[in-house]
């Protein structure tokens, strides 16, 4: 095995089910979960598009979206061993020449990408503000959780400057409880947003995750999806969450 593709020995290969794809992951780092699968097939994927994920962490998304058509996706990881642990899995899965992984700061993106280039930004961003909630001890898993390193200001104006104007979609994954504060920022940035759902974990549950997409420099006007249900009563997968599995294999 290629220096490049190792795997240590305290990490492990995680099938992702969809398109033969593996990502490494550490138990000791941020892992992904059900919301990084969420954005990747919510976010409007046309194909051949150019593509950057903000706070990639273990390049889950940047991997998904190549299976959805995307012909180039850069990720950008503040941390060292997360964005190593993605370059390692863009080996693994022989994408090289369409997945880039940087190690850098999303708050300084003018240092790292040209401007107004991208068709598409994603970002799976910390969810909760300094002093909300608990904060792990972990200082690498506090930083994916909380705004310690990022706001929710600095991921959209990051979105912001690298999308195409008019034409420039930019998507996230975030928390019901900040729609009010989210779709403000998206729209004070010139983002409109243009698409919504919400996420339950079941249907007689509070919805737990919120999905939202804009367009730069669009016209007002926003299209609310119907809810997204996880489970059946059963404990099952919905249909919904099964399709996705089926479609790329």
């Amino acid at each position: 095995m290629d220096y490049e593709v190792m795997v240590g020995l305290e990490e492990r290969v995680d099938e992702l089910l969809i398109g033969q794809l593996k990502v490494i992951q550490h138990e000791e780092e941020f892992c992904f979960s059900l919301d990084a699968i969420l954005l990747s097939h919510f976010a409007t994927v046309r194909p051949g598009i150019k593509a950057v994920d903000l706070g990639t962490g273990t390049g889950v998304i940047a991997l998904l979206l190549t299976a959805r058509g995307a012909q180039h996706v850069t990720g950008v990881e503040l941390s060292h061993s997360m964005a190593d642990m993605a370059k390692r899995s863009v080996a693994l899965n022989k994408l090289e020449e369409k997945v880039v992984i940087m190690q850098g700061d999303l708050r300084k993106v003018k240092d790292i990408l040209p401007s107004d280039g991208c068709d598409l930004v994603v970002s799976n961003p910390p969810y909760r503000p300094v002093g909300g909630g608990y904060i792990s001890p972990n200082d690498k898993v506090a930083q994916a959780k909380h705004e310690i390193t990022a706001t929710l200001n600095d991921v959209v104006n990051a979105a912001r400057y690298l999308l195409k104007y008019r034409r420039g979609r930019f998507a996230m994954v975030h928390l019901p409880e900040r729609m009010a504060e989210i779709l403000t920022a998206m729209s004070q940035a010139d983002i409109e947003p243009k698409r919504l759902q919400l996420v339950y974990s079941s249907i007689d549950k509070k919805p737990t995750m919120l999905l939202v997409e804009g367009i730069r420099g669009a016209k007002p006007g926003l299209e609310v999806l119907p809810p997204f249900v996880v489970y059946k009563p059963d404990g099952s997968y919905s249909n919904e969450i099964k399709q996705y599995y089926k479609e790329y294999r």
